[in-house]
């Protein structure tokens, strides 16, 4: 019998929730998703798990009873993983990684660099993938650990069952093409100009409605797109102005663009989120415990680094965001 242990998990919520559609609100899954999940579950165990002969879907004493062992084989295993860790005094497994370009290539191939000489049997596992998909992903347990980034001024990630932890505050810039003769100076002169914006579901997206909001301008959105390479390039080619994270401005080659005087537009937070641990113990994974702790080195050097070259403090966060 081979079960997919993020099918158990969806079971296990609706055990949890009641039902279907609270089930679907835990996960960050639609409602036909979790009864696909369900259904391809009950195909594996050759049994019904699902009452669906009243209103309200229930579970059949099969599936209470593979329900009850959903949780305790997460429980279990991480455990046991601990224990084992114990005994041979290695840290090994894989360890999966969600995340987006930018920390894909500045904080996680770093990391990755220092695990692999201090830690060569973790295995990082890294998926490009970001939004509600990744926490989707996260929340089913495909995902071990998810890079997450929001504008600045929306509360970090809140749910009982996951925990955010802090690694960077990317301060905004507002980038404009190097060719155009009277570069904007202050806020007042981005309203009549050209924007090359992000996904309103993105950082940079939601830093543009809020700079807007406060401005009481509509920005004039030429261009929607999603990844900061094809944004750049945009903008140097002269086609409008953008916001991007400093970050991703380490790709770019000097003189490709100009970086604008406009300031003060905000920042971005990127957190890295992972599941709570339902161990008897309590205590985390410890491979996943290293890998963060990589994750965090890596971004704490990255910042060292990128604020020497622009000369700037570091962007401190307020007491709420702290981890």
């Amino acid at each position: 019998m081979d079960i997919d242990p993020r099918r158990l998990r969806v079971l296990h919520e609706v055990a949890r929730r009641g039902g279907v559609m609270r089930a679907a609100e835990a996960l960050y899954l639609t409602p036909s998703a979790v009864s696909q999940q369900l259904a391809q579950l009950e195909r594996e165990v050759g049994l019904a798990l699902i009452d669906r002969s009243q209103r309200s879907v229930s579970l059949t004493p099969a599936g209470r009873v593979l329900a009850g062992y959903a949780e305790r084989v997460e429980e279990e295993l991480i455990e046991a993983r601990r224990e084992l860790t114990r005994f041979t005094e290695r840290l090994a497994g894989p360890v999966r990684i969600a995340a987006f370009p930018t920390v894909i290539k500045h904080v996680l191939v770093p990391a990755m660099r220092e695990l692999a000489e201090r830690h060569p049997k973790i295995a990082p596992v890294i998926h490009e993938i970001y939004g509600q998909p990744a926490l989707q992903e996260l929340r089913l347990g495909a995902v071990d650990v998810l890079i997450t980034e929001q504008d600045m001024s929306l509360p970090a990630l809140s749910q009982p069952s996951l925990i955010t932890r802090l690694l960077y505050v990317d301060e905004y810039r507002i980038v404009v093409p190097p060719g155009w003769p009277d570069p904007p100076a202050t806020v007042a002169d981005l309203i009549r100009l050209p924007w090359v914006a992000s996904e309103p579901t993105q950082a940079c997206g939601q830093a543009l409605e809020r700079l807007a909001g406060l401005h009481g301008f509509e920005p004039r959105k030429v261009h929607v797109i999603t990844e900061f390479g094809p944004t750049l390039a945009l903008v140097a080619a002269g086609h409008g102005v953008a916001i991007v994270p400093t970050l991703a401005l380490l790709d770019v080659p000097e003189g490709e663009v100009r970086v604008s005087e406009v300031r003060d537009v905000g920042a971005r937070r990127l957190d890295a989120v992972t599941r709570v641990s339902r161990t008897r113990s309590g205590e985390p994974d410890p491979v996943q415990a290293v890998v963060i702790g990589a994750i965090e080195e890596a971004t704490a050097a990255l910042e060292t680094s990128l604020r020497g070259r622009l000369g700037e403090p570091p962007v401190e966060p307020s007491d709420g965001d702290r981890p």
